[in-house]
């Protein structure tokens, strides 16, 4: 594992350098649909992106939006919903684009051989999955709240990074995938995972100043 970084803000090309599968990649946006996010939620952040860091490749952001900014890795398209960036591009676009504040959280210790082939068998099942309706996005919370289960016709970006984990055998599945919002992942709501596995403090990262080409 990496020495712990310092507490001052990493510079992004520093950051995914840093990242390894399974990280949290945290989101605190400025526009009118990030803060109702949050309004909703109640929770400091708006959007959560789970790092893929496999091989030779280059560092990946696994994550949804309504945005089709962007290529995803997966498919080589543009397209809504549930993504495969290229972290850089996507931590950019974030800044840029949304006026974002990004954070880092490493998971400790990393993952596995196993977990990472569990993360590759969920982008090849889940990637392209639509981004709900706010309507909708707000329905699901509040079944999730209840722990009703339901399909995945429908992906949110909390959604994506919980039914990763459950793959990986991090979080239990007592629990549905709507129940998690991007706050369940910041540190001051003590998400307590399974084996042995810890989800690092929060590493400011500093923003970029140009838009992902």
């Amino acid at each position: 594992m990496s020495e712990r970084p310092p507490r001052a803000a990493l510079a992004l090309d520093e950051a995914a350098e840093l990242t390894r599968t399974g990280d949290v990649w945290l989101f605190r946006g400025s526009t009118l649909a990030d803060r109702t996010i949050r309004t909703l939620t109640n929770a400091p952040v708006n959007h959560v992106g789970m790092a893929v860091v496999i091989d030779d490749l280059p560092p990946l952001m696994w994550h949804a939006e309504l945005g089709r900014s962007l290529p995803d890795m997966w498919t080589g398209k543009r397209q809504r919903g549930v993504q495969l960036h290229d972290l850089r591009d996507a931590v950019t676009t974030w800044n840029v684009r949304y006026g974002a504040r990004a954070w880092l959280r490493q998971l400790v210790p990393e993952a596995t051989e196993a977990m990472e082939d569990a993360v590759l068998k969920t982008i090849a099942r889940l990637d392209g999955a639509p981004f709900p309706s706010t309507w909708k996005l707000t329905k699901s919370w509040a079944s999730g709240r209840l722990r009703f289960h339901r399909d995945t016709e429908t992906v949110y970006c909390a959604e994506v990074v919980a039914l990763t984990y459950q793959a990986m055998g991090l979080l239990p599945d007592h629990r549905p995938q709507n129940w998690y919002d991007p706050g369940k992942f910041w540190s001051g709501d003590g998400l307590e995972l399974r084996e042995g596995a810890t989800l690092g403090r929060e590493i400011a990262v500093a923003p970029e100043r140009s838009a992902a080409g």
